[in-house]
């Protein structure tokens, strides 16, 4: 009775401790320039667990990390119930974007030993505006940039050095036809950037556009002139 007593207490224990198992993923990784292949340390890394809300995904925190000095790291993933998918957010700086990746359980299962995730540099732009009209009042003026499809003032912050009126309840938008700004920035490295100015004047629309891949390290600008 003793015996088969200490056996159910054996295999109870054995059973606890693979159920608790199959509740944490051990992930192991690095952290990488996306083109240089560098790896970067000290970089913190966010995890969402993506539940679901009829068709939306609703993110949920999950816990966070960061790289080590050698730009690796090691993480123990706690499952939530029911969710199978999960975003690492790599979180953006002064050099580098903001990165998202998301993993399922499967993939996590076979490959998360090996997880390399890749960050885009991002580089300096100035955007240049000069206006003068003949009949200014009737004058606005909206900018707005994209970087590899993403909206540029969600991207990195940015600051406005301006000599002009400007509405500052709705954006970048300036009124009055005498405009002399300047918007410093940052995009994402050799990648594609759009700029527009988009110009109402006299109950007609202007739209002006110019592309741009900043390189790292370097001054890019763009300018219009008005």
């Amino acid at each position: 009775m003793k015996r088969l007593s200490f056996i159910t207490v054996i295999f109870s224990i054995i059973l606890t401790v693979c159920c608790c198992s199959e509740e944490r993923i051990e992930i192991k990784g690095k952290v990488s320039d996306l083109h240089t292949k560098a790896a970067l340390p000290h970089r913190k890394i966010v995890v969402h667990a993506l539940s679901t809300s009829g068709n939306k995904e609703v993110p949920v925190y999950n816990g966070e990390f960061s790289t080590d000095s050698s730009g690796c790291f090691a993480y123990t993933l706690k499952k939530m119930q029911d969710v199978f998918l999960y975003d690492f957010c790599v979180i953006v700086d002064s050099a580098y974007a903001c990165s998202n990746i998301k993993l399922g359980l499967n993939e996590l299962n076979r490959f998360g030993k090996f997880l390399d995730f890749n960050c885009n540099k991002l580089a300096d732009l100035t955007i240049r505006t000069e206006m003068n009209c003949k009949d200014p009042k009737n004058d606005v003026l909206y900018v707005t940039w994209e970087s590899d499809g993403i909206n540029g003032s969600s991207l990195y912050p940015y600051k406005v050095k301006n000599y002009g009126l400007t509405s500052t309840n709705t954006g970048l938008k300036w009124t009055g036809g005498h405009i002399k700004s300047e918007i410093k920035t940052k995009v994402l490295a050799n990648k594609e950037t759009i700029v527009r100015w988009e110009v109402f004047s006299n109950e007609k629309r202007m739209l002006v556009t110019d592309t741009i891949l900043c390189r790292r390290d370097a001054d890019n600008y763009l300018s219009f002139k008005y």
